[in-house]
């Protein structure tokens, strides 16, 4: 039997970086975009605030382009703030590593399932898909999914009964499929 999973994001992430104002290193998202253009070039920066103290960082999208290599639609985006484009920002990896970031996901996803009579079955395939990029330790899903305990699921993979081509033992942010046998 085919089970499908889904593991989507509820919220934005929290940033890892440390802000400027305090010793804090975690800034929330403010979904909000600093467009500045000063003659033909422009940049862009989406703004984060500190979560202690509400200091305001910019985080660098866009630095120094002309303003027309900027397609329209991607600037009426900007200009209105939209939430979509700043989860598809913060995802990016040229942004990360331009600003010195990485996501820190905790308590911003949750597991969709089909329901849970997997135990009727000897055997069910899993397909688990990612809606986004969110590392998740695979026995932690697992666990979730079949409401068993961590310990349970580690147990099972080591005597075969839950298998799969992807490497269960870590964190996974990718699409992967398992198979559990009763």
């Amino acid at each position: 039997m085919l089970k499908s999973w889904a593991v989507v994001p509820t919220c934005l992430p929290l940033i890892r970086r440390r802000c400027r104002g305090c010793a804090s290193e975690r800034l929330r998202p403010s979904g909000r975009f600093r467009v500045n253009a000063n003659h033909k070039l422009i940049d862009v920066w989406l703004l984060a605030l500190c979560t202690a103290c509400g200091e305001t960082a910019k985080l660098t999208v866009l630095e120094r382009l002309t303003v027309r290599s900027i397609g329209p639609e991607l600037l009426d985006r900007l200009h209105d703030n939209d939430p979509d484009l700043t989860a598809e920002l913060l995802q990016d990896p040229d942004v990360q590593r331009r600003n010195r970031f990485v996501l820190d996901w905790t308590d911003a996803w949750r597991l969709v399932t089909d329901g849970s009579d997997h135990l009727d079955h000897d055997m069910i395939e899993v397909a688990v898909r990612f809606a986004a990029r969110i590392p998740v330790r695979a026995v932690r899903l697992i666990a979730d999914g079949c409401g068993l305990s961590r310990p349970e699921v580690e147990r099972l993979i080591t005597e075969g009964k839950i298998v799969s081509v992807a490497r269960l033992g870590g964190t996974l942010s990718g699409d992967f499929t398992f198979t559990l046998k009763h």
